[in-house]
């Protein structure tokens, strides 16, 4: 039974997260990005502050730990969302997900790389067929580059960046409540991002109207992906371990390509179609190895 809820709310986290992209495109039709990034990372510390302190979950946190908790920050949220909040202002929300969507092909790479993990001819192939995937989701009809390669660059270095939050993550997830960790990551980011705020997007906020078609998608965003869905991925990988988990994020190329479509009015190429497919052939080949090679940790 505990597996299943471990497992429904992982789910839940991704469609949340997939709705995000598409949020994006709305909140960015009112929001500066470092404004929208700032104010989602406030409330979401907010909100996570309000939880612990009504349920009592509250935890100390060791001294020895602050080191893994501000690299942890460092690379989620500030790297990450610099990535994808200027990325998604240049690609589309199916796009942007296909390629975060790579982040289960590139954790092996890197545990491969610092660690020096063993990885199988199964996995190289299940690497390649996803990026050709990728490639095909990202050409046009003519076979050029349809996506702008500032965009894809920028995305790239959200997915890297959530590489290593992942690695950072699942040792300190053996330690601490899940709330705990999303608390201080939310309140250290917001830190981050306050002074690049205030530089970059703090005259354009103060002469905005507030309305409630701006705040909504604001809140959603600080509340249920900056939030409910990163206690849940977090209690995942507490429970199932961090590659077991990461293969969740399997779905999220298709949930935001159904929500894109639907609620954005996304269209969608021949490639694009063929590409969304492919990328999850690879990575569902890729994992073919785990139960094997991968144990979950405690």
């Amino acid at each position: 039974m505990k597996r299943i809820w471990v497992y429904s709310g992982i789910t839940l986290a991704m469609i949340f997260w997939s709705l995000s992209f598409v949020g994006y495109k709305i909140a960015f039709v009112f929001f500066q990005p470092m404004a929208l990034i700032f104010f989602r990372l406030v409330i979401s510390a907010t909100f996570l502050s309000i939880v612990i302190r009504l349920s009592g979950a509250s935890q100390k946190i060791d001294r020895k730990d602050y080191g893994q908790f501000m690299l942890m920050a460092f690379f989620e949220p500030l790297l990450y969302f610099l990535g994808e909040s200027y990325g998604m202002k240049l690609v589309t929300p199916t796009t942007g997900a296909v390629i975060v969507s790579t982040i289960p092909l590139l954790a092996p790479v890197a545990a491969w790389l610092i660690f020096r993990d063993k990885i199988s001819w199964i996995k190289v192939a299940g690497i390649a067929v996803s990026f050709t995937g990728v490639l095909l989701v990202l050409l046009g009809k003519d076979l050029s580059l349809a996506a702008s390669p500032a965009g894809v660059a920028l995305m790239m270095v959200a997915t890297l960046s959530a590489v290593s939050y992942s690695l950072i993550i699942a040792k300190l997830a053996s330690k601490y409540k899940p709330l705990t960790i999303v608390r201080v990551q939310s309140t250290l980011g917001a830190i981050l991002f306050l002074p690049i705020f205030l530089f970059a997007d703090l005259k354009a906020t103060m002469s905005m109207q507030v309305t409630w078609d701006a705040i909504l998608p604001l809140f959603f965003l600080g509340i249920f992906p900056s939030s409910i869905s990163f206690i849940f991925f977090t209690a995942a990988i507490r429970e199932i371990g961090i590659t077991r988990a990461n293969v969740f994020t399997n779905f999220i190329p298709v949930f935001t390509a159904m929500f894109s479509f639907f609620l954005w009015g996304e269209t969608f190429t021949g490639t694009k179609l063929l590409g969304i497919p492919l990328v999850l052939a690879g990575l569902m080949l890729a994992q073919l190895t785990l139960k094997k090679n991968i144990t979950p940790q405690a």
